[in-house]
């Protein structure tokens, strides 16, 4: 028998909630749903963060709960080992932060001076984040990769998009008393899992 696997998974319920592995598999509707932190990770594993920081997040805090939550995210992929790759969208056009990279303390400056302003080029920050990951499908085959999408879906109308090429989910991250709601017609679109930034403390 093996006590020493056992003891580790002991170990892993006593810790944290992998909140991307959780959510990217299902929803979860009960605690034994839940994944946990634990300090290796599958091979080859991939994160990409799209984060919106355009102008409208600065309202009732949404960016700076956002950028709380990101913080877990990025603890967790140090644990595990992962990579991240990491765009922001905010004023004319996204910018890559990282372009997978492992996963180190060198985000928390970063991440900490991470404000909000201009315009909204998200869907801009999709379409290019769609491109490199299928771009990176062809030159890494065996890499297991999730996105992640961090936006208020204050977008005016847009045209019906893509799926994203790999498991994905938005969090919604509007916090204004009336919301629009388009965020998890994002999700719809991008055939990826919807989750509201309020509910991660709900289930925790």
């Amino acid at each position: 028998m093996n006590t020493g696997a056992r003891g580790r998974s002991r170990e892993a319920l006593q810790g944290a909630v992998a909140w991307p592995a959780t959510l990217l598999k299902g929803r979860p509707r009960q605690r034994r749903d839940l994944c946990w932190q634990q300090r290796t990770a599958s091979a080859h594993e991939l994160w990409l963060v799209i984060v919106d920081a355009s102008a409208s997040t600065r309202r009732h805090q949404a960016l700076s709960q956002a950028k709380g939550l990101l913080a877990g995210f990025f603890d967790q992929a140090y644990r595990q080992r992962a990579r991240l790759a990491l765009l922001t969208a905010s004023g004319n056009a996204p910018q890559w932060q990282r372009h997978g990279l492992k996963a180190s303390a060198a985000l928390q400056p970063w991440l900490d001076s991470l404000g909000a302003g201009g315009g909204t080029p998200l869907l801009a920050a999709l379409e290019q984040a769609r491109d490199w990951l299928q771009a990176r499908q062809r030159r890494y085959p065996q890499e297991q990769q999730r996105c992640l999408v961090l936006t208020d879906g204050r977008l005016k109308a847009w045209p019906v998009l893509q799926p994203m090429p790999c498991p994905s989910l938005v969090v919604d991250i509007e916090r204004s008393p009336v919301r629009l709601g388009r965020a998890q017609l994002l999700a719809q679109q991008l055939e990826a899992d919807y989750r509201s930034i309020e509910s991660f403390k709900r289930i925790e």
